[in-house]
């Protein structure tokens, strides 16, 4: 399809606003989601670790005890952290309805001499207590107790629990369903690029109707299934998706950090697109701060991560820039 590019961009960016304590750095962030009270920002953080190729391994929190989960009010001042000494490389993220904290641990590879770490899903109240852990610390698989490469994980309003497994290469390729107290249900996909498959299930986001979004970013498209695995639709106009949120009011947020020439994408422009989850249409564009195609970030861009505050402030997680940004609209 033609690209989805020309689009007005109502909005004007922050950056900075969000301040690390004295003596801590900020690390690549690839998630972010919004607090029960609708103004209050969580994000996933890779404890000072820039986790960009081409250094491998990927070391994220893998040695570190720095707490990955932080909270921050709408003034930017940190006011919770905690989560440390349990991920590798922290990356989806979501807070569930009744406000506990969900993170996936995705880790490429791990340094020399690490074990016990990485490709799960655990699950903490607002305060920090460790709740439930999905998967098997530092084991991969891709039976009821495994993972491999967990993307993201997203709750149902009834509790139900659906996990994004994969993130391209050789992990997997599914979506896998438990209830509410972590009991495994089903699953669906495999890895591949047909219908009901998947190239690294990067983000998922579910509609007002119950409807599940999976950004299935490396074959470039949302594919919308129903909490039973049926698939209902595939959408391609929001492009390469690395995240995806959708408000109260079903306005879609989805962030593209990976469109370029090296991908073959050289006319999809890298950044947020905002549009409609009941309809497809997207009616505002945000472009990525940082050239798609040269520069420090050509790979992989900044913002992986999306979301919307109740008043529509959109905040994107960057991993290559290691921050947090913050997009305003202009006054009418």
């Amino acid at each position: 399809m033609e690209p989805v590019n020309d689009l007005p961009n109502p909005y004007q960016i922050y950056t900075g606003w969000a301040k690390m304590p004295a003596g801590r750095d900020w690390g690549a962030t690839s998630a972010v989601d919004v607090d029960l009270d609708g103004k209050s920002i969580w994000i996933g953080e890779r404890c000072g670790s820039d986790s960009i190729r081409p250094a491998f391994p990927i070391r994220g929190c893998a040695e570190s005890d720095l707490p990955v989960v932080l909270k921050f009010n709408s003034d930017g001042d940190m006011v919770r952290s905690f989560g440390g000494g349990i991920f590798a490389v922290p990356h989806g993220f979501h807070v569930d309805p009744d406000g506990n904290i969900w993170v996936t641990d995705a880790p490429f590879t791990l340094p020399p001499g690490i074990e016990g770490k990485g490709h799960i899903v655990v699950k903490f109240s607002p305060e920090g207590e460790r709740l439930m852990t999905l998967g098997t610390p530092g084991v991969t698989g891709d039976d009821e107790s495994h993972f491999n490469m967990p993307s993201d994980v997203h709750v149902a309003p009834n509790g139900d629990i659906f996990v994004a497994d994969g993130h391209g290469g050789e992990s997997n390729g599914r979506i896998v369903k438990f209830d509410a107290n972590g009991n495994y249900l089903m699953e669906w996909g495999e890895p591949g690029s047909g219908p009901g498959q998947f190239d690294a299930p990067h983000g998922l986001a579910m509609d007002s109707q119950g409807r599940l979004f999976v950004a299935d970013r490396g074959n470039n498209r949302i594919q919308i299934f129903d909490q039973n695995g049926n698939l209902l639709d595939e959408w391609y106009q929001f492009s390469r998706l690395s995240g995806i949120y959708i408000d109260e009011n079903d306005v879609l947020y989805g962030v593209d950090s990976e469109s370029n020439e090296q991908r073959g994408r050289e006319d999809w422009r890298r950044g947020i697109r905002i549009g409609s989850a009941r309809t497809g249409e997207v009616w505002a564009f945000i472009p990525d701060p940082f050239d798609a195609n040269n520069g420090p970030y050509r790979v992989s861009s900044g913002g992986e991560g999306v979301a919307a505050d109740a008043d529509g402030v959109i905040y994107s997680a960057e991993v290559g820039p290691r921050s947090v940004k913050r997009y305003v609209r202009f006054e009418d």
